[in-house]
């Protein structure tokens, strides 16, 4: 029942926000009846269908078909928030421009001023009976009133006014239109680009001299799907074998749909290049199209799973667990079988797809968690919103004995756009206090 209230609450809001775009960009601005008015009218619906299904074509279609409603669904998703957040500061701008044009066009101000002159000017006031004296000869005449002027008719609105009103309406619309393409557009160029290196060093008390210096490439939040598909893996891995890190680790999210479907775009997983190997944990997208047979065909890549598990290398122990969201079906994240018989005066590594599973790690004692989940917010605001479900959206903060580092991921998820959040693959190295 609540999702379903949730649901109408969601469509009731998606409607809203359509009518107020259409009445802005298209009613406002145009004449009725023109080409531009119906052609705005028929993409005021269309667009929010289009991206209505995007959101739930992965469910409902395959990644071909999904495909077709992808592209236009997502994109207008974007466009469509931006053009929302810059008509609301138009909004604001529009007293100011109205004044403006004015100021600049007096011809426009004094023939408007005229109009209401006219339209408000008291009527004069009725002429006195005027007498005629009395004279011997002729007889005298009745006196004769003079009639009464007609008052001016009030005059329909002032065609200057509306002149007005259009001009700052299309000056308002096209800055919107404007900058929602041009953010969207270099968002887009960002993603579809590919990630860029971002290097953070941690400190770790209990790591020895010997691994000062040692490197992870952190890598999360793929979102391989209906959009970003093989080329998006290729330079990823090409990215991070550039900087041939001792050990790699892919925390979560690595897709949006099935093996059959995505397999071939994951494939060159297989190239990735690192001295101890490359590590991988689920994230909540991995159990929305099964988790379990994306395990297996990583591990046939040759990316080891860490499904609450550890591996003692050299140096620290390296410890992996399942997200969250594998826990309505019985694969949940499990600290006491990762992490409970390990010896502690070694550093523990941990990789744990959302952030919010810090405050276990605190627990057991990890040193460092690597995490991924948030995207950064991906679209601005959006890391307002993130701020509210995660303890850090993005970087390195401690939390007791225990950092936490959050990568905003190497892809996007929905719209091919990241704004005020650009995409990036970690380089974390390790520096010992000993050293």
């Amino acid at each position: 029942m609540m999702i379903a209230v949730m649901a109408v609450a969601a469509l009731g809001l998606l409607g809203v926000a359509h009518w107020y775009l259409w009445r802005r960009l298209v009613r406002d601005v145009s004449r009725p009846g023109g080409g531009y008015r119906r052609t705005g009218t028929v993409l005021a619906f269309l667009l929010p269908a289009l991206m209505l299904l995007a959101v739930v074509g992965g469910r409902a279609f395959p990644l071909a078909v999904e495909r077709w409603f992808a592209w236009p669904g997502y994109l207008w998703m974007a466009v469509g928030i931006y053009l929302l957040l810059a008509l609301l500061a138009g909004e604001a701008l529009r007293p100011l421009l109205r004044r403006l044009h004015r100021r600049f066009h007096p011809r426009l101000h004094l023939d408007l001023h005229r109009r209401r002159t006219v339209a408000t000017a008291p009527a004069p006031a009725a002429a006195a009976p005027v007498t005629v004296p009395a004279t011997p000869e002729p007889a005298a005449q009745p006196p004769v009133e003079t009639a009464e002027p007609v008052a001016a008719a009030e005059p329909a609105e002032p065609g200057a006014e509306a002149s007005r009103r259009l001009f700052v309406s299309r000056l308002v619309a096209g800055g919107a239109a404007a900058v929602a393409v041009g953010v969207v557009g270099n968002g887009t160029y960002g993603v579809l680009r590919g990630p860029r290196l971002k290097h953070v060093t941690v400190p770790l008390a209990k790591l020895p001299r010997a691994a000062h210096g040692y490197r992870i490439a952190v890598v999360s939040d793929i979102h391989l799907g209906p959009i970003l598909g093989r080329a998006h893996t290729r330079r990823i891995v090409d990215t991070i074998n550039s900087v041939q890190p001792d050990l790699v680790t892919v925390v979560g999210d690595l897709v949006d749909g099935t093996v059959p479907e995505l397999g071939p775009a994951a494939r060159p997983l297989a190239d990735l290049r690192a001295r101890d190997g490359a590590y991988f944990v689920t994230g909540n997208h991995e159990y929305f199209s099964g988790a379990a047979p994306w395990v297996e065909f990583v591990r046939e890549l040759g990316v080891h799973p860490l499904e609450n598990a550890r591996v003692e290398l050299p140096w620290f122990d390296l410890a992996g667990v399942n997200d969250i969201a594998g826990t309505a079906q019985g694969q949940g994240p499990d600290y006491d079988r990762a992490l409970g018989d390990r010896d502690r005066a070694r550093a523990a590594v941990l990789m744990a797809h959302q952030p919010v599973t810090v405050h276990d790690s605190v627990r057991h004692g990890v040193d460092l968690q690597l995490s991924g989940h948030t995207h950064g917010g991906q679209l601005w605001p959006g890391n307002y919103l993130a701020e509210l479900a995660n303890p850090t959206v993005a970087g390195l903060e401690r939390y007791g004995d225990t950092q936490l580092y959050v990568t905003r991921g190497a892809g996007a998820w929905g719209p091919p756009v990241r704004v005020g959040a650009p995409s990036d693959i970690t380089v974390v190295t390790l520096a010992s206090l000993r050293a």
